[in-house]
């Protein structure tokens, strides 16, 4: 039996047993520079979708940032964070929960989804900007983040290579509302099994229209969360209670069936080169393959 919404507002039951949905990567326009909604503008639609909160990840200073690199930090630092906090505010003044994280990539190839800091942190860490994966990795380790690779397997025209950061990482992100081909997902979901990391679910939103007309993911949790160090606490200890696909669920307590989505038939490739790289951000030259 899959998670379905319960007669209270923004909670799931699966047998009784309260569940909380979290939308855990979502841009905003001004800051994301593919993004076409403001922060605000999700609430009332996640709100109505049974959602419980959100997390505002926007393309961080490597990324597709709409933000000039020429501002001092500190004034990129506030402008980059308005995002989340218009969201914020909306959703303070709904009742929604809304939490803060970022989105930073490497090189135009992969992709990593930054919980569990703050503003007051980056101000502090001007030298986030030059940072391999590795010391990305071990600073947000150590100020009490997390670190999830997003969608690993995604092969699109301006991706140059696959890259799968295998000791840099918390979780994996396996599947992602921005997939037109779902076999992304699928090698995304056994690679995770492999590592034997978390997997994670994000609807990767850029408009807010398209929380009621496109498919919506997310994370469930046994417990509401208070804040984003619950989120981070979730995916360390690798107790989320399931996640959601689009029209799928994966319950983690009840040993549901493994997805159609995260299916391997045997027909997925990868069309563009692939790395494997170690903790110390190093290529192995491991065969992709063998992390299946």
């Amino acid at each position: 039996m899959p998670l379905s919404p319960s007669i209270h507002k923004n909670e799931y039951q699966y047998n009784n047993i309260v569940a909380y949905l979290y939308e855990t990567h979502l841009h905003t326009t001004g800051v994301s520079k593919c993004a076409v909604s403001l922060g605000a503008d999700y609430i009332t639609s996640y709100i109505d979708k049974g959602y419980s909160g959100m997390i505002v990840t926007d393309h961080f200073y490597n990324a597709n940032c709409a933000l000039s690199r020429k501002l001092p930090w500190n004034d990129w630092v506030n402008r980059f964070c308005r995002g989340y906090e218009e969201a914020k505010e909306e959703g303070d003044r709904q009742g929604f929960d809304v939490f803060f994280g970022w989105e930073e990539t490497f090189e135009s190839c992969d992709d990593y989804l930054i919980y569990g800091l703050d503003k007051a942190w980056l101000l502090e860490h001007p030298e986030v900007r030059k940072w391999t994966r590795g010391e990305q990795y071990r600073a947000v380790r150590q100020a009490g983040g997390c670190v999830v690779q997003a969608h690993p397997f995604r092969q699109r025209y301006y991706i140059p290579r696959v890259v799968l950061s295998a000791g840099c990482v918390d979780g994996i992100e396996a599947a992602n509302g921005g997939h037109e081909d779902v076999s992304f997902d699928a090698l995304a979901y056994h690679y995770a099994k492999k590592l034997g990391k978390p997997v994670t679910a994000g609807t990767d939103i850029h408009d807010a229209n398209a929380v009621y007309y496109g498919a919506t993911f997310g994370v469930y949790s046994d417990k509401k969360l208070n804040n984003i160090s619950d989120y981070v606490k979730m995916i360390l200890n690798n107790n989320a209670a399931g996640i959601k696909l689009d029209n799928e669920t994966l319950d983690f307590r009840s040993g549901s069936k493994e997805p159609e989505r995260f299916k391997l038939n045997g027909s997925e490739e990868v069309r563009i080169p692939v790395e494997i790289r170690d903790g110390e951000d190093r290529v192995t030259g491991g065969y992709w393959k063998n992390y299946l």
